[in-house]
C-alpha cells in the first residue's frame, strides 16, 4: 500500500477568512462544535420518518434500539472524530492513503448515492411541512429549501457557517417539547426500555436496521472528521495533534465531551420522536407513516394543533441543517478520494470540483422532487443500506484508528476499539439477521 504523506502546514490556500483570530473560547459551551452538530444532523426529516414509522408501527417495542444505540454511536463518532483532528485530514483522504482504489471508490460512490437520496427526502419533507403549515404547493416551498441550503454552503466561510447550523440543533427541542406535551405512561415506557419484546418477523428485523442505518450512519463518520480538519486549519496555533502532541490532553477531551453531548441529544430526540408516535398514532391504529410530514399531519387530530406545529417546524429546522451536512460530507468524501482541494472555507473559485459535488448533490435532490420517483418509499431502504455499507466502513475506521502510520503515537485506547469493535459487531449481527428473515 502507498505511504502516508505527512500534511503539510505551509501557506495555506486562499480563504475566504484568512485574517481571522484563533477562537480560544475555553467554556463548557465552546467544547461543543462537530460533534454536536453531527448528533442533530441525524436526526433529519428522513430519520424523524423512520422513527415515526417505528413509534408508529410498533409502538414502545422500538425504544431499546435508541439506548443501545448511545454508547455505540459516541464511541465510533469519538473515534471518527480522533482520526481527523490526529492525523489532519478527513475520512477519505486517510482511506485513499491506505486502502485499495476500487474499495475507497465503492465507498465513496456508494455514500454519494445514499446521500443524494437522503437530500431529496429531505428536500421533499421540509416542502411539505410549509406547506402544510401556511398552504401551498409542496414543491415550490421543496425547491426554495434546496437553493437556500445550497446558497448558504456556498456563500458563507465555514467560520460563520457552522454557527448557524449550531442555532438550527435548536430547532431539534421540538420534539421534545411534543413529547412533554403528552400525557406518557412512563411505568410503560421503563419495562420497554429494560425488557423489551423482541420478534423475529421480517418486519421487525428490517425496522431495527432501518434505525440502525439511521442512527449510525456513514455520512455521519466522513462529516465529523471533516468538521475536526476544518477547526484545525481555522485555528493557526493548531497542528495535527500527531505532529503535536502538547494539544492532545485538551482537543481528545474536547471531542469526547461534544460527541458524547451530541449523541445524547441526538437520541433523546429519536427517543421523544418514536415516544410521541407510540402512544398517538399507533395507539390510535395509524401504523402505516411514508414521512415526517405524514407524521406531523396524522398527529393533530389526535394530540392537537400545538404539537402538530411543533412537529412541522422541527422538520423545517432540522431539513436546513441536515441537507448541508449529507451534501458536505459527499463533498469531502469525493474530494479525498480524488485528491481534489476541498473546504467549506475555500472560496468557490480555488475548489470547484468540491462544491460542484455540494451543487450536484442537492440540485438533483430538489429535482427528484419533480419527478415521480418516490423519495420517501426510497429513503426506508436507503436507511436499510445506510445499515449495510456502515459494517465494512466501520472496519476500516478501525483499522485506521489503530494504525501508527495514520495516527502516530495517539492511536485510540483499549476502551475505545472495544467501543468501537462492539458497535461494528452489534451493526453486523443486525444486518445478518435481516439477511437471514428474507431468505426464510
Amino acid at each position: 500500500m502507498p505511504q502516508p504523506t505527512p500534511p503539510s502546514f505551509g501557506t495555506p490556500p486562499p480563504s475566504r477568512s484568512a485574517s481571522r483570530p484563533a477562537s480560544k473560547d475555553s467554556s463548557w459551551l465552546g467544547k461543543l462544535g462537530p460533534g454536536l452538530i453531527t448528533g442533530a444532523a441525524d436526526d433529519d426529516p428522513s430519520g424523524i420518518a423512520t422513527y415515526s414509522q417505528a413509534g408508529a408501527q410498533f409502538g414502545l417495542q422500538m425504544l431499546w434500539t435508541v439506548i443501545l444505540t448511545l454508547p455505540l454511536m459516541v464511541g465510533i463518532q469519538a473515534i471518527s472524530a480522533n482520526i481527523g483532528r490526529v492525523s489532519g485530514a478527513g475520512l477519505a483522504t486517510n482511506m485513499r492513503r491506505h486502502l485499495p482504489r476500487p474499495l475507497l471508490y465503492a465507498i465513496v460512490s456508494l455514500l454519494l448515492v445514499a446521500n443524494t437520496i437522503n437530500i431529496a427526502a429531505d428536500i421533499a419533507a421540509m416542502g411539505q411541512a410549509v406547506s402544510l403549515l401556511t398552504g401551498g404547493g409542496s414543491h415550490w416551498y421543496a425547491a426554495a429549501a434546496g437553493l437556500l441550503s445550497l446558497l448558504l454552503q456556498v456563500l458563507l466561510p465555514y467560520h460563520r457557517y457552522v454557527n448557524v447550523l449550531k442555532w438550527l440543533t435548536l430547532a431539534l427541542f421540538a420534539y421534545v417539547l411534543t413529547a412533554i406535551s403528552l400525557h406518557l405512561p412512563w411505568l410503560q415506557v421503563l419495562k420497554a426500555i429494560v425488557w423489551p419484546e423482541l420478534s423475529w418477523q421480517p418486519a421487525y428485523i428490517t425496522t431495527v436496521v432501518a434505525v440502525f442505518g439511521t442512527t449510525i450512519s456513514p455520512y455521519l463518520f466522513f462529516w465529523q472528521a471533516s468538521q475536526e480538519v476544518e477547526d484545525l486549519r481555522a485555528d493557526p496555533l493548531a497542528h495535527a495533534l500527531k505532529h503535536d502532541a502538547g494539544q492532545a490532553g485538551p482537543q481528545l477531551m474536547r471531542i469526547k465531551i461534544d460527541t458524547v453531548v451530541g449523541m445524547g441529544f441526538s437520541n433523546l430526540v429519536a427517543l421523544c420522536i418514536m415516544l410521541t408516535t407510540a402512544v398517538t398514532l399507533g395507539a390510535h391504529g395509524i401504523t402505516d407513516i411514508a414521512s415526517s410530514a405524514q407524521a406531523a399531519q396524522a398527529l393533530r387530530p389526535i394530540a392537537g394543533d400545538f404539537a402538530f406545529a411543533l412537529f412541522s417546524l422541527g422538520i423545517i429546522g432540522t431539513g436546513l441543517l441536515a441537507v448541508p451536512v449529507l451534501a458536505g460530507s459527499a463533498a469531502y468524501a469525493m474530494a479525498g478520494a480524488m485528491h481534489w482541494r476541498g473546504s467549506l472555507e475555500l472560496q468557490y473559485g480555488s475548489a470547484r470540483k468540491f462544491y460542484g459535488i455540494i451543487g450536484a448533490a442537492t440540485l438533483i435532490g430538489t429535482a427528484l422532487c419533480f419527478t415521480s420517483i418516490d423519495p420517501i418509499r426510497a429513503l426506508y431502504w436507503s436507511a436499510v443500506l445506510n445499515g449495510v455499507i456502515s459494517v465494512p466502513i466501520m472496519v476500516v475506521l478501525m483499522l485506521l484508528a489503530r494504525r501508527p502510520a495514520v495516527m502516530g503515537a495517539l492511536v485510540i485506547s483499549r476502551r475505545l476499539t472495544l467501543l468501537g469493535w462492539l458497535c461494528t459487531g452489534v451493526m453486523a449481527l443486525a444486518v445478518a439477521a435481516m439477511l437471514v428473515t428474507m431468505v426464510l
